[in-house]
């Protein structure tokens, strides 16, 4: 299998992960507060994390590859810039949802696959023509796909949009630290850093028994475990080998999954649109695969360097 093809399918299983996670996010702030909700899904996926990087250090020193200490500065710098961002991004979202339909959050959500590119050009970062058709048809893919009625800003949508920023800057942190640390150590940390600030705020504001925290079990066990530690480890291991717009585009498939599975799950029927949507995204998703006139070139230089130095 390439590494392009094993990039795509980490980023494509995030994407799953993510498309069953509006709806027990919503579900679990019926018995809590959104930010003692962060708190225990972000130290949860933190709990999980730690078996998982332990197995993948064995791995590597079998293959006697090398090691990313849990020291190391480098990985620290990185894990608490993208905890702060998580933080900032996960908790507008989680606090616009108590306002605003999951449909709608996950439209508005998802317009970091716009806000990646655009944020990219100011970091000097190579967006090709295609790339920027792909996020225009996957935008308005996923208009089709989430808004079902009239498209209205209200205080709940500003925040979600808000948050959409942050996911954005979040992609773009991870593309500039995951290819030089141990992904999942970085993740651990992420959430680590997160989950902790979300806590501290929590016990300032909210008031949270431990028969509701109990009641939302189900959503935050998922979210932890499923949506948190295992899927931000797919990504980062994704970008370590993708494109940030490419990867923005394919993450931004969780509004598709999860209007998927409403249909598997919950017996919910899509309409006319909202298959139009899925296809666009598809259609933006193929897009984002061809390769670039320049890409190409580059590719080919590459080669005769390699040759030049042999």
């Amino acid at each position: 299998m390439s590494q392009n093809l094993k990039s795509n399918a980490c980023l494509m299983g995030t994407a799953i992960l993510w498309g069953f996670a509006f709806v027990a996010q919503r579900d679990g702030m019926g018995d809590m507060g959104p930010f003692m909700f962060s708190a225990i899904r972000m130290l949860l996926g933190t709990l999980a994390l730690i078996p998982i990087f332990v197995f993948m250090d064995r791995r590597k020193k079998a293959r006697g590859e090398e090691i990313t200490p849990v020291n190391d500065k480098f990985l620290w710098k990185g894990g608490i810039l993208a905890g702060i961002i998580i933080f900032l991004a996960a908790n507008l979202q989680q606090v616009g949802l108590v306002s605003v339909d999951a449909g709608k959050t996950a439209f508005i959500t998802a317009l970091y696959i716009l806000l990646v590119p655009l944020c990219g050009i100011f970091l000097k970062q190579k967006t090709s023509l295609l790339n920027w058709i792909a996020v225009m048809i996957g935008v308005v893919g996923l208009y089709f796909l989430c808004i079902k009625s009239g498209f209205t800003i209200a205080w709940g949508d500003l925040l979600v949009l808000i948050g959409a920023f942050f996911l954005a800057f979040h992609i773009l942190v991870f593309d500039h630290f995951a290819p030089k640390v141990d992904v999942a150590k970085l993740v651990a940390i992420q959430f680590l850093f997160a989950g902790t600030i979300s806590l501290v705020v929590a016990l300032i504001t909210e008031t949270n028994t431990v028969s509701d925290i109990m009641a939302a079990a189900p959503n935050w066990l998922y979210t932890g475990i499923g949506s948190s530690a295992i899927a931000f480890t797919l990504q980062g291991l994704g970008q370590k080998h993708a494109n940030p717009t490419v990867a923005s585009i394919i993450l931004s498939c969780e509004s598709m999954f999860g209007a998927i599975f409403g249909v598997i799950f919950l017996n919910e029927v899509l309409a006319g649109r909202e298959l139009l949507g899925c296809v666009l995204m598809m259609c933006a998703i193929l897009l984002a695969q061809i390769p670039s006139p320049s890409a190409k070139k580059d590719k080919i230089e590459d080669k005769k360097d390699i040759v030049k130095e042999d």
